[in-house]
């Protein structure tokens, strides 16, 4: 074998190393997702969610504080063994989906928190007046600014018997168009409930505690209450 051809094999192998990189980083991305890549270590409010839903799952029995640690991580694996997903212990697209969490992309209309508020705002309000669904909306930006609740969304949608669609299946139906529209409005600070941190409905309500609650407003079936 000449020099000459000893240089074009390298050449040619170096070639194919670049392109077997790049598949690799392609099916990484695919899989993963760019934006939605939650493991050991990562914080925010999207690893709340993956611990609420975790936990309401039965797979997490650790405190909800936003950090990746061992305790998510080994539930996130004992998640995905159990639905047959790739047990690496990172919530990646996929695992983020059987979880019932819409990836977070980093802009507000595509974020994690904007669409888990459309979908408990359609939830709960499906067929109320479209300033009614503002309204429910707000009810929750309300308690993320109160002392008395959680700091995030993601935390006061997911705080223990809260809202009545996390356990009753409506949250899985899917999202009415208005109630995107909702969300945004209230993300933006649009607040038809007057400043609310409750809602009812005096149909279904029984609760003397809730009843006994200053009332605001009350748009559709709902009534906003302080």
């Amino acid at each position: 074998m000449n020099i000459k051809t000893s240089k074009m094999i390298k050449k040619a192998w170096q070639i194919i190393t670049i392109i077997l990189l790049n598949i690799l980083i392609i099916v990484f991305i695919s899989d993963t997702g760019a934006s939605a890549l939650s493991k050991m270590g990562s914080r925010g409010d999207e690893v709340t969610q993956i611990q609420q839903r975790l936990a309401e799952l039965g797979y997490y029995q650790g405190n909800i504080d936003g950090i990746y640690g061992y305790q998510t991580m080994n539930a996130v694996k004992d998640f995905q063994n159990d639905n047959s997903l790739s047990v690496d212990g990172i919530a990646g697209t996929q695992t983020l989906s059987a979880l019932g969490i819409t990836a977070s992309t980093g802009t507000n209309t595509g974020s994690s928190d904007y669409n888990l508020l459309a979908r408990v705002i359609s939830a709960e309000a499906r067929g109320e007046p479209y300033s009614g669904q503002v309204a429910v909306g707000a009810v929750i930006m309300n308690r993320v600014k109160h002392p008395s609740f959680p700091d995030t969304i993601s935390s006061v949608i997911y705080q223990k018997g809260a809202f009545d669609c996390l356990y009753d299946g409506q949250i899985n139906e899917p999202v009415a168009e208005s109630a995107y529209k909702a969300a945004q409005e209230a993300m933006n600070g649009s607040d038809p409930s007057g400043g609310a941190i409750y809602y009812y409905n005096p149909a279904n309500t029984t609760n003397e505690w809730m009843l006994s609650r200053k009332i605001i407003t009350t748009i559709g079936n709902h009534v906003f209450c302080e």
